[in-house]
């Protein structure tokens, strides 16, 4: 049986420039590795080759200025007053969007969700919510409310007062208030810019249902290019990053042909089938900080077809507990390795199955390629995954 299961590596890569050939780029990275004396590897079917998402979307140049930005949402606002309602709470996500969007209107109206963003950055801590008797369902805070209510609002890792610095980036005259209930934007405006992520058609809809004269999702905005700027017509703004002093580095696009191209060329060069995958965020939570670290539209925006579906697999803990117990040793292995070999092709509310987790094969190998990579200067912009597919029963 073999000793090893899954191996996930960080594939160190050239700076990425627009205009670069990143799928000969990858190919080239990864067949450098795997051929290097000390630390190599075997290439083989089955293995998983996954890019972040950045270095896709910088080698597309995809990106847009604020002015850029700012032309976008006035032609699908119309200008005048506008509310912004649950922005996530991000210098680098954020910053540069809300300038595009101040640039945009005449009047700001910014609505915050409290006691944090859709994605954990706090504002506060939930607890001062249920020290000052506040309901979060209900009640509503103005910006000089927050602070006689709860006093200095800094996150607590960062040390930013988001309530201020967005005020800032937006300009004079924005108007900062606190709620979750969508509707609450209507006593401003009956024009909305919705800027959540994963909730964002749910909240279009109760603000349309509310009256709402016209709500834009920020997946709209960009979905088209603006005088020459980059764009996503599935995703607009979300997923974007700074990039720099006045602009942003958009979610990649066409990401389909990429990784089949990346995926031919492995096939070419090796002869194996190696799955390929982009990656953005991963979909897992911090702890302590509370921070859910999707803050992308989705894990993976394209990949192979081998990388469908969701596991279907047993759990060990439960066949070692519950099929075998009176075994041990070699026949307690034998006895579960012949369960693995004789499992279903579907093992969906099956039994001997649940507590595996229930979520998509590309949620789950993003989000071990984003910790992997990291987000620092690990210069592994490129992540290779082995034996993700073998499971016990291997040999």
């Amino acid at each position: 049986m073999s000793t090893v299961g899954v191996i996930s590596r960080g594939i160190k890569a050239p700076i990425i420039r627009k205009g670069d050939d990143l799928a000969a780029i990858a190919v080239e990275s990864l067949l450098a590795a795997a051929g290097d004396a000390a630390t190599g590897f075997d290439i083989q079917d089955g293995d998983v080759l996954a890019v972040t998402e950045a270095v896709v979307a910088r080698a597309q140049g995809n990106y847009a200025t604020v002015e850029q930005i700012a032309k976008d949402v006035r032609a699908k606002t119309g200008g005048g007053t506008v509310g912004l309602i649950f922005p996530i709470l991000s210098r680098n996500r954020f910053s540069m969007l809300l300038r595009g969007i101040a640039a945009g209107v005449d009047k700001l109206v910014i609505m915050l969700s409290d006691p944090s963003d859709e994605v954990g950055n706090h504002l506060m801590d939930i607890d001062a919510l249920d020290s000052k008797g506040v309901n979060p369902y209900t009640d509503v805070f103005t910006e000089k409310q927050v602070y006689e209510t709860f006093g200095e609002v800094k996150h607590p890792f960062t040390g930013i007062d988001y309530i201020a610095l967005y005020k800032e980036f937006a300009g004079e005259g924005t108007e900062i208030i606190l709620a979750n209930r969508p509707q609450e934007i209507l006593k401003y405006t009956d024009v909305v810019i919705n800027a959540d992520i994963h909730t964002r058609f749910r909240t279009r809809r109760l603000l349309l249902e509310a009256g709402a004269k016209k709500v834009v999702s920020l997946h709209e905005i960009l979905s088209a290019p603006v005088d020459g700027s980059g764009y996503n017509p599935d995703f607009g703004l979300l997923g974007s990053n700074l990039a720099t002093d006045d602009s942003v580095k958009l979610f990649p696009r066409d990401c389909g042909a990429f990784v089949t191209r990346v995926q031919e060329m492995l096939l070419e060069r090796t002869g194996r089938r190696v799955e390929v995958m982009v990656y953005g965020d991963g979909a897992f939570r911090d702890p302590v900080g509370k921070i859910w670290e999707l803050a992308d539209p989705v894990v993976s925006p394209g990949y192979t077809s081998g990388l469908v579906g969701t596991p279907n697999e047993l759990k060990l803990k439960y066949l070692a507990d519950n099929a075998v117990p009176e075994l041990s040793g070699e026949a307690a292995r034998e006895a579960i390795k012949k369960m693995i070999k004789a499992k279903p092709a579907d093992l969906f509310a099956s039994q001997a199955s649940q507590g595996t987790t229930p979520r998509r094969i590309t949620d789950l190998l993003g989000s071990l390629a984003d910790l992997t990579s990291g987000s620092g200067d690990k210069g592994t912009p490129i992540v290779y995954i082995q034996n993700y597919f073998s499971n016990y029963a291997a040999d």
